[in-house]
């Protein structure tokens, strides 16, 4: 009988977890929040990442127990009973599925800055369902090639955030940084609300851990180690962009515009291609997480088995991915 391949290592599932949380949201987060509660911004991504860290901490702690595929479905079965366990699985399987069609929208937006054409009609209709088979197909193919791929995205969209911040923090005054007394209790309820979507996605990590080398170690790890990179990367982000752009709280494009402040246009590019990456990193992300979490339905008998089946040349629910 097929199967799952375990080739998942610590750093893989981080990097599935980093493509998790940082989307494209990061690009546009800056400017919302320095126009909420402005100068207190980083504090607040500080502090809402530390709260993220204890829920992080909390699945860390469970998923040490698991090694199956399934992530909060599994644990919420055991806790909770069948019931419960589908309707987590189930709405974990249909998030990962609206989450793709809405970030894949911001690739494809991202991609009509250059190309416009691509935005509307049977372009935009071809590039979706281009990139859609092409992941699939990916996903297919193997769990280890699968993670190659999740790896060099979260690669090539850290490096742009990187430069941002490295060309960034010399180039910066400090009149954004400025704090002129405590925000209103409505404004940092906003600012937390948006930033704990943001956070939002590294509950997937635990999801594939039947196809990780050693799940009870690895998931604890790349959760919290996600977490960690997660709360630097925004941190340093948002006091760049605070110190760089004046108009940070009215820019559409923040990343963007403060980048042709500090390394002209071709930061721009840079930042735009990142965008670009980010997003399809994030979408690489959403099918491995989506797949596997209908997989674990079937395989638990919730929903019908055909979307249990295991390739038995590559090791992967090949129908479940296909589905998803």
């Amino acid at each position: 009988m097929a199967q799952l391949r375990r080739e998942l290592g610590r750093w893989d599932l981080t990097a599935i977890g980093i493509n998790q949380v940082i989307g494209g949201a990061v690009f546009a987060l800056p400017a919302a929040l320095a126009g909420f509660v402005g100068g207190w911004s980083p504090f607040l991504i500080v502090g809402v990442g530390l709260a993220s860290l204890m829920i992080a901490a909390t699945f860390a702690e469970v998923g040490s127990r698991f090694d199956a595929t399934g992530g909060p479905y599994l644990y919420t079965k055991a806790a909770f009973g069948r019931f419960a366990a589908f309707e987590v699985g189930w709405m974990q399987w249909f998030t990962r599925v609206a989450s793709w069609a809405s970030v894949i929208n911001v690739l494809v937006a991202s991609l009509g800055f250059y190309w416009p054409a691509l935005t509307a009609g049977a372009p935009r209709t071809i590039l979706l369902t281009a990139i859609i088979a092409t992941l699939a197909f990916i996903n297919v193919l193997g769990i280890k090639q699968s993670a190659w791929v999740v790896n060099v995205l979260t690669i090539g969209k850290l490096v742009p955030l990187a430069l941002f911040i490295v060309f960034g923090l010399p180039a910066m005054g400090f009149g954004g940084l400025e704090i002129h007394g405590l925000p209103s209790a409505g404004d940092l309820s906003k600012s937390a609300l948006l930033l704990i979507f943001a956070f939002g996605g590294y509950e997937v990590i635990p999801v594939p851990a039947g196809e990780s080398k050693d799940p009870r170690r690895t998931v604890p790890f790349a959760l919290i180690m996600t977490i960690v990179v997660v709360t630097i990367v925004l941190t340093l982000v948002q006091v760049v962009a605070l110190g760089v752009l004046p108009s940070l709280p009215t820019s559409k494009t923040p990343l963007a515009d403060a980048s042709v402040l500090i390394m002209g246009a071709t930061g721009a590019a840079v930042i735009t291609l990142g965008a670009v990456l980010s997003t399809m990193g994030n979408n690489m992300g959403q099918a491995i997480s989506g797949s596997r979490s209908l997989f674990a339905l079937a395989e638990h008998g919730d929903v019908p088995r055909v979307f249990a089946r295991i390739s038995p040349r590559f090791g992967t629910p090949v129908v479940a991915i296909v589905f998803t």
